[in-house]
Formats: structure tokens, sequence, C-alpha cells
């Protein structure tokens, strides 16, 4: 916010402005900067002193070289197809003028990968455009490989683009109208107006969910495993079986950790082209906001074109699904049966409740964690703002087996020891999957106004105040976003996870790759449907709640 900083007048930090601003970093140095460099030690230092002989040993290999180049390729494209992806459907949804319930349902099933565990969409893949494929079969299509490459980065892009879109839906709705009306009072087309307006100031969304995509892909491990083969190795892949298939935890963190540099030069990319740049669009100086502007006839039938084509598609493939748990042995013996549900609902049934209790209790914590650490950075002159943000984000861009391998070394021996627990989970789930709702926050600060709330100021209301009526409410379908987000990964995360897992606390999640390991690709289908079904009825409270909370904003902001 450098336009902003020049104009601020330096004020002394009250006592509890100061009290939470350590808090935050106590945190963050706890779960985020402590794991990491116990991670650094093991990595680099051996025999009393430093050492790269562990790197040396694990890239002599031409394979492990050939993962790494397939890994940063594999998230780029992941990253640009699914930001693409992501900004058609929220465009769509918040710019052109359908109808609420096609609005309705364009959102209900660009959520399904969204709310599934990362390694769903690759299952249902395999169903039909694998080997003796069921689409293969209609289609009459022969010798189709699926695996590689193409199958892992369709499987990855169809189960990260839920998050662009949710992240580009809270930047869009912030976008005032009214700036559109302006450019087309004076002779823009339509076209040219989003190209010249709307999608310009979505550039901090934009690149907010490549970021976040890039990340993602840099860290699933689960969906290389079923789609990639031996043909398209990548890191995370390497990592995870280094670790379990030859009990070197040690070569696995350093095959990981490789991925810390990529990661960080896109964060950074990221961050220099964003910042400094002026994206406010939401100001006490408009009148009523009018009705927003669509890309033009031609442009809007394309999109609507595209995002028909990947809803089908993805209907699809969570059809299989729900098939397949259905059926005694996919593909084999395909006779009704219920027998899956009842599996999970006795065998499995510790790890539904164990799941849900996490999700819960991470979303609390981390909701008012997200929005602190985004109205800290974005709003108050404190020290170290940079840095606090960038470290809030940092568990999120490394890899996943890089934070779970971290999080086991350094919490299996003192001076903490939380092996086993439900804190270093939750501990886990809120340090890295609360990054979309700190950039959903950043992102939609940067297009509010500061004079809004130094108004409030300035006719007597106090901060807390202020805070309450004025900013929580501008801001509250990025709060939305946030909160859902990180429920949803709560649930259905596993590449950093894994390593965390234990007899006392068990995860859906794991027992579905489990089922997967073992062949049981129905039970595997049944627990998908049930955590697909939570995650559902716990999206749907959660804009009800907001809903209730800010009738008003959400109805003209959303209008879907």
């Amino acid at each position: 916010m450098r336009s902003f900083s020049k104009n601020k007048r330096r004020q002394k930090p009250d006592t509890a402005l100061v009290a939470l601003w350590l808090g935050i970093w106590i945190f963050l140095s706890v779960f985020v900067l402590y794991p990491l460099a116990r991670l650094i030690y093991v990595v680099f230092f051996s025999d009393g002193g430093v050492s790269l002989a562990v790197l040396n040993k694990v890239f002599s290999s031409w394979y492990n070289r050939k993962a790494f180049i397939n890994s940063l390729i594999l998230a780029s494209a992941v990253g640009i197809s699914g930001t693409a992806f992501g900004f058609l459907f929220a465009f769509s949804v918040t710019r052109i003028n359908l109808p609420k319930i096609v609005k309705w349902f364009i959102s209900a099933i660009i959520v399904l990968p969204f709310v599934s565990p990362p390694f769903t969409s690759s299952i249902a893949l395999t169903m039909v455009l694998g080997p003796n494929g069921l689409l293969l079969k209609l289609l009459h299509i022969p010798d189709f490989n699926i695996y590689g490459f193409l199958g892992t980065w369709i499987a990855e892009t169809l189960t990260y683009f839920p998050v662009a879109f949710l992240t580009l839906t809270a930047v869009l709705q912030a976008i005032d109208p009214n700036l559109e009306d302006a450019a087309m009072s004076m002779g823009s087309t339509a076209w040219h107006t989003f190209c010249t307006v709307t999608l310009p100031l979505s550039i901090p969304g934009l690149a907010n969910a490549f970021l976040l995509l890039f990340g993602s892909s840099l860290a699933d491990f689960a969906t290389p495993l079923v789609m990639a083969g031996h043909t398209f190795p990548v890191l995370p892949t390497q990592a995870y079986m280094q670790i379990t298939g030859m009990y070197d935890i040690q070569g696995g963190a350093a095959i990981s950790f490789v991925l810390l540099v990529p990661a960080l030069i896109v964060y950074l990319l990221q961050h220099y082209w964003v910042e400094g740049r002026y994206y406010v669009t939401v100001s006490g100086k408009a009148g009523a906001r009018s009705k927003p502007k669509g890309a033009g006839t031609i442009a809007e039938a394309v999109m609507l074109a595209v995002i028909s084509f990947i809803s089908l598609f993805i209907i699809f493939l969570y059809s299989i699904i729900f098939l397949g748990s259905l059926v005694k042995v996919w593909g084999v013996d395909n006779s009704f049966t219920l027998e899956n549900y009842m599996y999970v609902f006795t065998v499995g049934w510790k790890a539904v409740k164990d799941t849900v209790m996490i999700a819960l209790v991470s979303t609390g914590i981390g909701s008012v964690l997200g929005v602190a650490i985004g109205y800290l950075v974005n709003r108050k002159e404190l020290p170290g703002r940079k840095a606090l943000e960038f470290v809030s984000l940092l568990n999120y861009v490394l890899p996943g087996t890089v934070i779970g391998i971290a999080y086991a070394i350094a919490f299996s021996s003192g001076p903490i020891v939380l092996t086993g627990t439900m804190t270093i989970i939750v501990a886990l789930c809120v340090s890295r999957y609360d990054a979309t709702g700190i950039r959903a926050t950043t992102a939609t600060l940067k297009q509010i106004d500061p004079s809004l709330e130094e108004a409030s100021l300035n006719l007597g209301a106090s901060k807390l105040t202020t805070f309450r009526k004025v900013t929580v409410p501008l801001i509250a379908p990025a709060i939305a976003t946030g909160t859902r987000y990180l429920f949803v990964v709560s649930m259905t995360a596993i590449s950093a996870t894994i390593f965390l897992v234990s007899v006392r606390w068990s995860l859906l999640t794991v027992r579905i790759l489990e089922c997967i390991t073992e062949l049981l690709f129905a039970q595997a289908a049944a627990f998908s449907v049930v955590l697909v079904l939570i995650v559902a009825l716990a999206m749907w409270a959660i804009r009800l709640l907001f809903s209730m909370l800010y009738p008003n904003y959400f109805r003209e902001q959303r209008g879907i």
C-alpha cells in the first residue's frame, strides 16, 4: 500500500494492537520458522558442520533432476490454466447477466473438485480414461494413454482451479461497476472496457490465484502418485517414496526442500508486480453502484461455452465416483450394494469424527488469524509488516512434503513435543492453509479507500467499532472465502498432514489413500462421497452465516 503510506498519520499503536502483533509473531515463529529451521539443520548439517553431501547424493541421479524440471513445468501449466478457468467462472457469476439459478448451478458445480480429496479427480479420470476406461469404450478410442503429464495436468487443473474461482470472485465483486459505466459513456465498447478496466483491476486477484495454484501443484504428491507414473516423475512424489519406501527422512527432506527456491521466486515476482500499483475501486466518493457490465456478446458466448463444457465434464467425473461407491467391485462386479457406506460408518467412523473436529477448530482459529494478519499488514504502520506477510504465507508457498517432514522432525523431540496430538495437525492446517484468507483480505483491502475508515473515526467511532461496522462488512466476501477454503482444505488435505497422523488422530484423506493402495476403490469412492457431502453442507452453513450477518452487502455484491 505504498500509495497510502505517505498520507497516513503516524500514531502510537495501542496496547491491544501491540499484543495482537506480538501474539501473531509468536505463533508464526513456533509453527512456521522453527520447523523450517529444524529441517534446514537436518538437511545441511552433518558430522558437526555444514555439508552438501545429502543434496549432492540426491541430485546426482538424473531421475531426480528430471523430476525437478517436471515439477516446474507442471506447476506453471496448472497455474496458468487454473487461473484462466477460475477467472472465466468468476467473471460469469459476477459480471454476466445470468439467471440466479444458473449462477447458483455454476457455483455448485465448480466447487465439487474443491471439496474433494486432491486425488479424487485422478481416480475418476482413471476410471473413464485409463486402460479400458468407460469413456474410451463409449467413444471407441484405442491406445489412448492418460498417464504422464497430460493426465496429471488435467487432474490438478480440475482439482485446484476452484481456488482461483473463490479468490477472483471476491476481487471481481469489489470492482465498482460505475468505473465500467464511465468508460462506456465515453464510447468504449463492452469488450474494450473489459480489457482496459475490468481485467487490469483484477491483476491482484490473478497474481494471487496463480501463486496459490503454483504452490498447490508443487505441494501435491497424491495426484502424480496416481496419474504421473514413471514417465513423468515429480519431486513431491519422489520425496514421499523416499520416506515411505526407503525410510530415508533426510533424503526425502532434501528432495522436497529443493522446491523451496522456485516457490519463493514465484512469490517474490508476484509481490513485486502487484506491490506499488493503485487498485482502489471502493471509495466514499462514488454514488449508487450500477449493475455489472459484461464483456460483450461474442466474448460472453465463448466464456459460457467453455464453462459449460468444463461443468459437464466435472459432473460426468463425479457421477462415476458416486456410481463406483454403490457397486461391489468397479468393472468386475457391478451389482448394487450399500456395504461400502456401512464400511465408512463403522470401520472408518473414527476418521470421520476426527477430521470434522480438526477442520472446525482449524477454521475457527484460522479465520480470525487470517483477517488479523491481512488487516495489520494493509492498514497499520507497524514495523515488519512485509516480513509478517511473507512469513504468514511461507508455509503455503513451500511444498506440503517439506512442511509435513519439518513438523515431524521439529515436534517429535524437545523442546516442543506435539507428535500424535490434535494440536500439531491444527497448527499445520492454520499456518499452511490460511493463505487464501490472508490473500483475499489483502487483495480486497487494496481496493477499499482508507478514507472510509477515516471518516468513521472522524465522526467519533472507536477503532474497534470502525473495524466491526465499516471494515469487516466491506471485506465480508473475502472473509467468507478464507473461511470456506480453510475448512475445505482442513478436511481434504493430505500432502503435509499424512506425515502427522497417528493412532489417536486419523484423517479421511489418509483412509481414502489407504483404500486406493489396497485396491479397495469402491470403499474409497464411498469415503469420497461422504467427505464431499460433509464439506458441501459446511460450505452452505458458512454462506448462510455470512448472509445473515451481512445481508445487505451480500445481496448487493453477490447477486447469486
